[in-house]
């Protein structure tokens, strides 16, 4: 069942040891391979091994990949998922459990209080595996990661993030142009004594991601493309 069998070089949790006995999004561990060279070449920073900013951006791409990956809390080790919550933009925290309702990952960062003609990806229409197969399509080579700027370590971490990838598979309807789509955001991780994350805040604005994905021409086709053949999440 394990994939992973070498050092994961920006995330902790899928050395050989921790993958075992964990029940998988998508039947297996994720491989970032890669995703991992489009971060390497178009990241904008450089940190030092062992920098705060390095330890926060292991940190988040390994909560990141639990988000997507994992379904059973038991299996989560970055955070205390009995307490956890996860607030975007101001909105009121959502448990694992309202995570769960809401299906995944994808549908709880791009929530929206737009009507719902307005949506040009809308959450709740999709599912966990839906959503997979719009984004993974969408961005064949993954969505990469980097953290900019690191305001406050912890307990409580603030820091801005970059994430983007290119337009080279359909979205939606939206014919793809090869464009790099991102966006930025703040972050606010809180730790407890254990160094397990309970609260997460996110603030971005989900227009600057996809506004760059419905650039292309409409086709006819408004699956977003249910051909693709990746079987994971290449996030982070």
């Amino acid at each position: 069942m394990a994939r992973a069998t070498k050092v994961e070089k920006y995330r902790d949790l899928l050395d050989p040891e921790n993958v075992k006995d964990v029940v998988w999004r998508f039947g297996a561990p994720p491989n970032y391979d890669v995703v991992d060279k489009l971060f390497e070449q178009g990241r904008t920073k450089i940190w030092a091994a062992g920098s705060l900013e390095e330890k926060v951006q292991k940190l988040v791409k390994t909560w990141e990949m639990e988000m997507f990956h994992k379904t059973r809390p038991e299996d989560f080790k970055t955070v205390d998922t009995q307490k956890f919550t996860l607030s975007v933009n101001g909105r009121q925290g959502l448990t694992m459990g309202d995570i769960k309702r809401i299906k995944g990952g994808y549908n709880a960062m791009l929530q929206t209080q737009l009507p719902e003609h307005y949506r040009v990806y809308n959450p709740a229409e999709e599912s966990a595996d839906s959503s997979h197969v719009v984004f993974t399509t969408a961005f064949p080579r993954g969505f990469a990661l980097e953290i900019l700027h690191v305001y406050a370590g912890p307990p409580v971490i603030v820091y801005k993030f970059r994430h983007w990838g290119f337009v080279e598979g359909p979205f939606k309807g939206h014919a793809p142009t090869g464009e790099k789509a991102e966006f930025q955001g703040i972050g606010i991780f809180e730790l407890d004594e254990n160094s397990k994350i309970f609260k997460v805040e996110l603030f971005h604005d989900r227009g600057e991601l996809l506004g760059g994905l419905v650039k292309g021409e409409k086709t006819t086709d408004s699956t977003g493309g249910m051909a693709s053949s990746c079987p994971v999440m290449r996030t982070g």
